[in-house]
């Protein structure tokens, strides 16, 4: 099958490889190269340097709105346009040119947690599972009909990062095996329950700081739901510090503020008040600093029992 492959970040690279093993991938559609702010050096995307290592053509169009992109694929003639993580809204235009339609692999169980960050929400929010799902692309987003799915457990020590690695390898599988259905025309097409939907949108900088007035499992929760990236902070004496990991300490205390340091464990970190208990910080880094294990913030006295977070 003649498949055009439209993706960026590395969550996509694994299912870019199943597809170049099985079938003929003509052309790789990706985002414009980042260039580096300080040394004004280009940086090449993941779904790019693939290409580039595989001599896929590549094209990095600024729009897909201007007709440019429309012609240049009507010439390519693809059978089935894959899409992954590309970043750009896929008009019906295009939509309705290859012989197969366009499908994409999304890193939820659709209708839940449509939009940009399903895999960060999935974490926060404290579910035990999510999954792939396989769906053709509407002109809505993440609203089209679902091919398939595959679940996958959360734990209760996953990351935004362990859980993304592991998704992303799902992902490849879901989609060899939707592939294969829709050449064989085997393939349901399940329309999704659009009162069930539910929507996650782009982190802002504000959306990351800890409110420590919620409970320490809301806290664990949301900083392990964006470890490492985009990164949960609070500040301390007006500084930014970036929190990586919390452990739920299971302790309540009566003395101290919510958001103070009212306490330590040697050998683990500084212990913060919440809103129902305490976490210990035991991975962050302080502003200018490098990455500092929670023991190693007290000793440095980059973190004083009494201090308080905000």
């Amino acid at each position: 099958m003649r498949i055009l492959f439209m993706g960026t970040p590395e969550f996509a690279v694994p299912c870019l490889d199943a597809m170049n093993k099985e079938h003929e991938v003509i052309g790789i559609y990706t985002k414009v190269d980042k260039v580096n702010k300080r040394g004004g050096k280009i940086t090449y995307l993941p779904v790019k340097q693939y290409g580039l290592d595989h001599n896929i053509p590549i094209y990095q169009p600024t729009t897909l709105k201007d007709g440019t992109v429309e012609k240049e694929i009507k010439e390519l003639n693809p059978d089935l346009i894959v899409v992954v993580a590309y970043g750009k809204i896929i008009p019906q235009s295009i939509i309705d040119i290859p012989k197969y339609g366009i499908i994409n692999v999304h890193s939820s169980l659709l209708p839940k947690y449509r939009g940009a960050a399903p895999i960060n929400a999935a974490i926060i929010n404290g579910d035990t599972k999510t999954g792939v799902t396989i769906m053709y692309i509407a002109e809505e987003l993440d609203a089209g009909d679902i091919i398939l799915t595959k679940e996958t457990e959360i734990t209760e020590e996953e990351t935004f990062l362990t859980l993304h690695d592991k998704l992303k390898e799902i992902g490849a599988e879901a989609l060899t095996e939707a592939v294969r259905m829709i050449f064989a025309k085997t393939n349901p097409r399940i329309v999704q329950n659009h009162e069930e939907a539910t929507f996650v949108k782009p982190f802002k900088k504000e959306d990351l700081r800890i409110d420590w007035n919620k409970s320490e499992k809301e806290i664990y929760n949301f900083v392990r739901g964006i470890n490492p990236f985009p990164c949960a902070f609070t500040t301390l004496n007006d500084k930014m510090l970036k929190v990586y990991e919390v452990k739920k300490n299971g302790k309540v205390y009566e003395n101290g503020e919510v958001g103070e340091i009212v306490d330590k464990v040697k050998g683990i970190g500084p212990v913060v008040k919440t809103g129902d208990g305490s976490v210990i910080i035991t991975l962050a880094k302080p502003e200018s600093k490098k990455v500092l294990k929670g023991a190693d913030l007290l000793n440095g006295n980059f973190i004083k029992i009494g201090e308080k977070l905000l």
